[in-house]
């Protein structure tokens, strides 16, 4: 504006002196060159404009006003958006003692200290020239977010199996934050039962038919790209009413031995749980032993007996009860005999016949067996001839007393050879007391071959068959 005002001067004078071309007008010229020229100069301009700055809330900021050739002229700080003149030159004019002002080559620095959400907005520097010339900056003030308490889920909640739950979360900051929901744990987060996603986006996390595998820590995080992100930890309880699973429902264990038995159990809120024998509570003795091991809603437990005796066989039940029911497992434990140990096997020796044909002279076939030389021969009553043969010399007795062992032997089966005098059950008959029958006595889970296919039709598969035979008196005895 000032630069206009000269060239009319300018012009004026070129009216003054129209027609002449002298020194004079010339000199005129020159000196009204040279005041444009030095006004031009000395006019105050701003070097820079006022950059826009971004501070977070209570940190310092700096607005810098850059002006050259100020000459006379004072330099003046406003806040637009609350209409309020905050510097002029170097002194401070609002009440406010957060602001304040430094000069230092051409710049002036308007200091914000620690800046609050209301100092956000525009500000201009102003010169106060005529016309007045100004330019103008932005401060912005963000804020981390944070969560609202107030308005989210509680830090704990519960819910009923089954049942829907809506867990919510709420933030302010600046600009608005963003909310995310994650597990703890890293699991997955069902959604509508038929979408899972690791992170879940929004206020509100809908929870349907939740099950006891949803219980757990979720944490809604809230984030605006103004550090420190913060979030919120919320523990889901999923409550519902005991449960247990018995592995083994019948353990077999030895007398004098220790046995183990187990239950697992689920429940929430956290089950009483203990061992029950004849309607008394087992507790820790010499003889039991207890273990509880527990993870969230799960519990194992396990119970030793010790020495197991007569009175320890019967039935266990592990009981485990909250304040939404009761439930209870049972074990039975029985008596098993102790694993024998393998037996020596006795060979089984027949008196050989001069023919030696008649019975083997050992048995190796058979898992138990015992010998009983008894060493008579059969009277003549029921044999006849076998008395000459049984009061014979080492010629001759040896055989005969074979051939009647054998024949009893082989009788005692239904089809088995021999004279129908000669059969076990024909023993029962007229004669008592006067028979002395056979040679030897064994005991066996599995019968000889020869009479593998009369056994069959006796008795049951892998049927003990022992055959007693007594002297003197003339008592038998079959056992099968």
């Amino acid at each position: 504006m000032f630069i206009l005002t000269v060239i009319k001067l300018l012009l004026i004078a070129l009216n003054i002196f129209p027609s002449r071309f002298t020194n004079r007008r010339i000199m005129f010229l020159i000196y009204m060159t040279n005041l444009v020229t030095h006004v031009m100069m000395d006019e105050p301009r701003f070097a820079q404009p006022i950059p826009n700055v971004t501070v977070a809330v209570g940190r310092d900021a700096n607005l810098p006003c850059v002006v050259e050739h100020l000459g006379g002229y004072k330099v003046a700080w406003i806040h637009i958006d609350r209409q309020m003149i905050l510097t002029i030159h170097r002194h401070v004019i609002s009440r406010i003692p957060r602001y304040s002002i430094t000069y230092t080559d051409n710049t002036w620095l308007l200091h914000v200290n620690q800046a609050h959400q209301d100092d956000r907005g525009y500000y201009m520097c102003q010169v106060n020239t005529n016309p007045m010339i100004s330019q103008v900056g932005y401060l912005q003030v963000v804020v981390p977010p944070n969560i609202l308490d107030i308005e989210s889920t509680p830090s704990s909640v519960a819910v009923r199996e089954n049942q829907n739950i809506n867990m919510t979360c709420r933030a302010d900051g600046f600009p608005a934050p963003k909310i995310i929901w994650r597990r703890e744990d890293g699991e997955e987060i069902a959604v509508e039962k038929k979408k899972k996603v690791l992170v879940y986006d929004g206020d509100v996390l809908p929870l349907t038919k939740v099950s006891r595998n949803e219980m757990g820590a979720y944490l809604c995080i809230a984030t605006n790209g103004v550090p420190p992100s913060v979030s919120k930890r919320i523990i889901l309880d999923v409550e519902f009413s005991p449960m247990i699973w018995v592995p083994n429902q019948l353990v077999g264990a030895p007398s004098g031995t220790d046995v183990t038995i187990d239950c697992h159990t689920e429940a929430h809120p956290k089950a009483i749980i203990y061992w029950v024998y004849n309607s008394v509570m087992v507790l820790p003795s010499k003889k039991y032993k207890t273990d509880y091991t527990e993870n969230s809603y799960r519990a194992h437990m396990k119970l030793t007996i010790r020495n197991l005796q007569y009175g320890d066989f019967g039935n266990y039940r592990c009981i485990s009860k909250n304040s939404l029911g009761e439930t209870e497992g049972s074990i039975r434990v029985y008596e098993i005999p102790l694993p024998s140990t393998p037996s020596k096997q006795v060979t089984h020796t027949t008196v050989e016949s001069r023919e030696n044909n008649i019975i083997p002279s050992s048995r190796n076939d058979t898992t138990k067996s015992m010998q009983t030389d008894v060493g008579y021969a059969i009277r003549n009553d029921l044999y006849p001839g076998s008395a000459s043969s049984s009061s014979a010399g080492p010629g001759g007795s040896s055989s005969a007393a074979s051939s009647s062992s054998t024949s009893m032997q082989t009788s005692a089966l239904p089809g088995g050879g021999g004279a129908p005098g000669n059969s076990l059950s024909s023993l029962g008959g007229s004669s008592k007391g006067s028979l002395a029958i056979g040679k030897s006595m064994f005991y066996t889970e599995r019968p000889p071959n020869e009479y593998a296919s009369s056994v069959a039709d006796m008795v049951p598969q892998r049927a003990l068959l022992s055959c007693s035979l007594l002297l003197g008196s003339g008592v038998f005895l079959v056992l099968l």
